[in-house]
């Protein structure tokens, strides 16, 4: 209120859509947006009281088409945002604020469930007769998790302004700034400690260091440190993304997955579905929140370190990870439960029913397949455990060393062996375990690990496997 800014309050006439709900199959979509649209004249039926002979025409035709809500056809809106800003500026004798929310939205859930080319030209013909084409129109803000690509939706529509998360304009306005949390923490009479920052912190929007608000508001009103963030916008279309992802994707993230950080290029500004691209997925899970940028290398080249903000999101991301690998969250959260409790004989019956639900023997054709397959379950150990994977360990090269960050709790060591043979046996895989499990010991890949550790050799043929477990 201290700002020039405040003048400017209840000065112009204001249209607010969301289409938040706007989810499902086609039907329900444009029966949303119709629905939003029929409440925007109902608020507003003062501004057609007195219309002509030429605009009571185009009114009863708008009419006609909102009336028809289920019907799923989008015929007939093109024109219902651009003629109530019209009526309005003639009303108000002022030009219009437009604010829409997750504008995105129904063009997510129609790429993700295949209609995406039967509503785009009558969405996109709306919005373009609002934002571009309009005399009435004062300035308009929409916001979303994607930036629909100008070469498709907003062909014509020269005039945006574009805010990421990598921006420095808007930043403080993603979320709670630190000393907002602070400050609010305090009044719920809770502090701003280490686990609260651990939890929740970690996302970087600009220059500054950004909390989830939902998250924030959900430990205030109930002073429990847990998971209160939930995607829910975006979940499917990055399921769906995943499914078709390049080598380049993958092999970055099973790097990420390990270092709990990425160097790599990506692209916030343009939308996956609409420029297929590694870069551009990888802009997809920031936009969606799963992780963020830790530090800018070359703002012109698009290139950043991303990582998972924090631990709240790392249960999420977990969860993404499982989808990733094809097998089931809670059968990796039984089979690591089964590790982490030192179960030998329910972790060796967990993970050989795992290899077993996997879809395909060719997804397991040599050694380090089973081993990208382990290290991409040990996401869900990330909080706990120093993930160490083919690092020059004492005199060799190790597979994957689980190392506990805390001291007086158990480490674990792992080896993976493959058979080539045609055929081979339980006994056979057996000994090849026991080999593995002597050179993490001759080779000393725990020297740098204080505490008590396990030594797990796996030796696998197909989707047949053996564990030899030993402790030092």
């Amino acid at each position: 209120m201290k700002t020039e800014y405040a003048s400017e309050m209840n000065q112009y006439p204001t249209i607010f859509l969301s289409f938040a709900n706007a989810k499902g199959n086609k039907i329900s979509i444009i029966s949303s947006i119709k629905q939003n649209l029929i409440k925007l004249y109902q608020l507003n039926k003062h501004l057609f009281q007195d219309l002509d002979e030429f605009d009571m025409i185009i009114y009863k035709g708008i009419m006609e088409s909102l009336a028809q809500y289920n019907n799923g056809s989008a015929n007939g809106i093109e024109n219902a945002l651009s003629f109530l800003m019209e009526r309005m500026e003639r009303y108000y004798h002022k030009k219009v604020m437009v604010f829409i929310d997750e504008y995105d939205t129904p063009f997510i859930e129609a790429h993700v469930n295949g209609f995406y080319n039967e509503i785009r030209e009558n969405l996109s013909s709306m919005l373009h007769q609002a934002l571009k084409s309009s005399d009435s129109l004062q300035y308009a803000m929409l916001t979303g998790i994607q930036r629909v690509a100008k070469e498709n939706l907003f062909s014509d529509l020269n005039n945006l302004v574009v805010n990421t998360v990598a921006d420095e304009d808007y930043s403080q306005y993603f979320g709670f700034t630190e000393l907002e949390v602070k400050e609010l923490l305090e009044y719920y009479d809770l502090e701003l400690n280490d686990k609260v920052k651990a939890m929740y912190n970690g996302y970087h929007f600009g220059n500054l260091q950004i909390y989830n608000p939902w998250s924030i508001l959900g430990y205030a009103a109930s002073g429990k440190l847990k998971s209160y963030w939930v995607n829910t916008s975006s979940n499917s279309m990055i399921k769906q993304a995943m499914k078709s992802a390049d080598e380049v994707f993958n092999e970055g993230y099973e790097r990420l997955v390990e270092n709990g950080e990425l160097k790599t290029q990506v692209r916030m500004e343009t939308s996956f579905f609409e420029a297929n691209t590694t870069a551009s997925l990888w802009g997809l899970l920031i936009n969606a929140g799963y992780l963020t940028i830790d530090k800018t290398i070359s703002f012109d080249q698009n290139k950043y370190i991303i990582r998972i903000p924090n631990q709240e999101v790392q249960k999420e991301f977990q969860d993404l990870t499982s989808y990733y690998l094809k097998v089931s969250d809670t059968e990796l959260s039984d089979l690591f439960d089964a590790l982490i409790d030192e179960e030998q004989k329910s972790f060796e019956i967990r993970y050989q029913k795992l290899l077993m639900t996997l879809p395909s023997y060719h997804d397991l054709k040599d050694e380090n397949s089973y081993h990208v397959l382990f290290l991409g379950m040990c996401a869900w150990l990330k909080n706990d455990y120093k993930i160490i994977s083919n690092r020059e360990v004492g005199k060799g090269r190790c597979d994957i060393v689980l190392q506990s960050k805390d001291e007086n709790k158990t480490s674990f060591v792992f080896e993976f062996k493959y058979i080539r043979d045609n055929e081979t046996s339980q006994e056979r895989l057996q000994t090849v375990a026991k080999q593995a499990v002597e050179q993490i010991r001759d080779r000393q890949y725990d020297i740098e690990i204080k505490g008590k550790v396990v030594y797990i050799g796996l030796a696998h043929h197909g989707k047949d496997a053996a564990i030899e477990w030993q402790e030092k």
